[in-house]
Formats: C-alpha cells, sequence, structure tokens
C-alpha cells in the first residue's frame, strides 16, 4: 500500500534563533553569503542587503578556523539567525556552536566516527541547535551509486537514512533534511520520496539551478511543485547570481501559491495589437519600484479596454490604459485620470497611500490554502 507523504503541518517542529521552522510554521526563506565569516565587513554586508531584502535565515560557509574565529562576531552583528555550513571537520562545527550559531548544516557521517558525531550532537543539544543533513545528488556515497547505478531518489533518501540514524542513535531529533539535485525531475522524487520516510522539517532547493534566467524557472518548477503538494518547511533557490535575487526569487514563489503574502503583487496583461501605451516599459518599471516594498497589495497594470477595466477594478490599485494615458483605480473605484508620462509615479503614490484590507482581498478572489487542499485535489476559495 502506498504511503502518503506528511503535509508540512505535521513535520517535527524545530527552531532556528527566532525562527520556527517545520509543524506548520511559516515558510522561511534562506540564502548563503559569497563571502566567507573571516571577510566579517563583507559579509555582514551582505547579511544586511539580504536582510534588506527579506530573507529569514543566512547561511555561511564556515572551511577554516579563520573563518570560525569570525562567527562570534557575526552571529553579534547579524539581524536574522546564522547557519554555519561544516564539512569534514568536527572541530569546526564544535567552534560554530561555541560561537552562537543558530543551527549547523553538516552531515555527521563524513565529521568521523562515533566519538566526533557525540561530540557534536552535546554541543548541539546544549544549545538547542538544529542540525541539517544535506544529500546532494552530486556527491552521493560510492556504495550507493554502485547498488542503484546512478543518482536515483532512493539512493538520495537512504544516504539520508543514513546520516539521520546516526543523530537518533545519540537521541537527537532536532533535524532538518534536504536531498537537492540539479536536475528538477530528480528532486521533486527525492523529496516526495523523503516526506514519507521522515517527519523532519524538509529545506526545499534546486542545486546549481543556474544563472537566474533558467535557474529562476528550474527553482520555480522544483520548489513550487512540491509546496503545491505540501511538502517543504523552509528553501533556498540556489542562482549563479548576487544572493538578493535567491530572496527574490523565494519570495516570488511563496507568494505566487499563497504562502506568503508581503509584498506587492504585480497583475499585468500580455500585451497585444490593442495597446495604445507601451504597457512592457510600464509593467517592467513598476516591477523594478515595487520590488522591494513590503505591503501584501494587488496592483494591475493593463494595457486596453478589453480586459484593463476588469482586472484594475479587482486589484488594490490598477491601472487601465487607453491612448497614451490611464485611468488609476483603488479598489474598484475610479481615482484620476493620468498622462502615460506619469502613471508609474501616480501608481507609486497610491500604494504609499492604500493600506492592506484582507476583506477586500478575499472578496476579490484571493485563494488560500488549507492544509489538506492538496488531498482533497483543489485550493479552497474564502
Amino acid at each position: 500500500m502506498e504511503i502518503k507523504a506528511p503535509h508540512r503541518e505535521h513535520t517535527r517542529r524545530v527552531t532556528v534563533g527566532d525562527v520556527p521552522m517545520g509543524g506548520g510554521a511559516p515558510i522561511s526563506i534562506q540564502s548563503m553569503t559569497l563571502s566567507s565569516p573571516a571577510n566579517l565587513k563583507g559579509s555582514l554586508e551582505e547579511i544586511q542587503r539580504l536582510t534588506e531584502a527579506g530573507v529569514d535565515i543566512i547561511r555561511t560557509a564556515v572551511p577554516s578556523e579563520a573563518a570560525a574565529r569570525a562567527l562570534r562576531e557575526l552571529v553579534r552583528h547579524s539581524a536574522v539567525p546564522v547557519v554555519a555550513d561544516i564539512h569534514f571537520n568536527y572541530r569546526l562545527a564544535l567552534e560554530a556552536a561555541e560561537a552562537g550559531v543558530a543551527k549547523l548544516r553538516l552531515n555527521p557521517g563524513n565529521i568521523g566516527d562515533a566519538s566526533r558525531v557525540r561530540a557534536v550532537v552535546e554541543a548541539a543539544r546544549e544549545r538547542r541547535l538544529p542540525i541539517r543533513i544535506g544529500v546532494n545528488a552530486g556527491s552521493l556515497e560510492r556504495d550507493l551509486l554502485a547498488k542503484y547505478g546512478r543518482p536515483t531518489a532512493e539512493a538520495m533518501v537512504e544516504s539520508a537514512r543514513r546520516h539521520v540514524r546516526l543523530l537518533e542513535d545519540e537521541g537527537f531529533e532536532d533535524i532538518v533534511v534536504s536531498l537537492k539535485a540539479s536536475r528538477v525531475p530528480l528532486m521533486i522524487a527525492a523529496y516526495r520520496l523523503a516526506a514519507k520516510h521522515f517527519n523532519y522539517p524538509l529545506h526545499l532547493g534546486v542545486t546549481e539551478a543556474g544563472p537566474p534566467r533558467a535557474g529562476n524557472i528550474k527553482s520555480a518548477v522544483g520548489i513550487g511543485t512540491l509546496l503545491a503538494e505540501g511538502i517543504g518547511d523552509t528553501l533556498r533557490v540556489s542562482l549563479s547570481a548576487d544572493p538578493v535575487e535567491e530572496v527574490h526569487a523565494a519570495r516570488a514563489i511563496l507568494e505566487s501559491l499563497d504562502l506568503r503574502r508581503e509584498s506587492i503583487r504585480i497583475v499585468a496583461c500580455p500585451g497585444c495589437g490593442r495597446l495604445q501605451v507601451n504597457l512592457i516599459r510600464l509593467a517592467e518599471e513598476v516591477e523594478e519600484r515595487t520590488r522591494d516594498i513590503r505591503k501584501p497589495l494587488t496592483v494591475a497594470v493593463m494595457g486596453c479596454a478589453v480586459n484593463g477595466p476588469g482586472e484594475a477594478r479587482e486589484a488594490d490599485i490598477g491601472i487601465a490604459g487607453g491612448k497614451g494615458e490611464g485611468l488609476l483605480y483603488v479598489r474598484g473605484q475610479v481615482v484620476r485620470k493620468v498622462p502615460e508620462s506619469r502613471i508609474v509615479d501616480a501608481l507609486i503614490e497610491l500604494i504609499a497611500e492604500v493600506e492592506p484590507d484582507p476583506e477586500w482581498a478575499a472578496a476579490s478572489g484571493s485563494i488560500t490554502w488549507t492544509p489538506d487542499w492538496h488531498e482533497a485535489g483543489t485550493p479552497q476559495a474564502p
């Protein structure tokens, strides 16, 4: 009989600093510094930018003693919880725990014998630090590759189970699991299988997704598919780009599924021969100028009289384009007519003035997700 994957509401709750993870907690956004903690100034500048973009948890690689020594100051000045990324060297994990990080990312099977695993577990337990086990399709154990012939979902889950068992044998269960792959179908299959085997929070990601153009699409497909099925408690979009782009992409994925609602949501028509305004330019400018505004408002940028007035009326704020001008709407009411050259400025002014209204959002048809909607097969409308 097929085992049903549990919904994220039923995963174990852990806490990363002041950020809850699992057990139905809001899905948190993670990213990673490009700088080593040893470059304290550079790392703190990155963390500040990522915090302003909306990151909830920041991870930093700790490849050396110098990096570990800098962690205490990094943690002290960071506005968000810091996760130490450790590979192979258990002493660096102990130093990171002592420095006050909020979580360790390491694979216990790679740090030595049972005494070393026990030492790390004791340090984590004493400080209430979760440990994330991270399995990557590109670095599976040789015996698993021999057994399965190639990286498969089954091989990845078996690898994760080995590492999990080492922690469970020490009575440690504040665990987070990730099973990342650069191939989207493999990543989806691995997380689906893991959700049937573990009740620990799952950290989602398509690893090495690439530059933003392709990486955003791969991440949205992989991460979005799983989130829509109720799988996943935290995520990182891994791009070959400024990490701020990762945070923006993660927010967009969550907001597209109504799993997070804190930013400007833009509705814009694709354009056609009826346009009498430069819609593409307007939409791009609105997107750029609202990118970092934290208000859960829907803004419609529509180009003509076919769908424009209707969509503009359904949004919190909308523009319906005409010949070189546009009608501005606020929650269904026309408030003014402006020339094309003033449309974006006028929209930004209205965004500053208009406050979110949950009742309007519900009445205008926003979708809300119930904990078991994926089992029923349809989202539930308010």
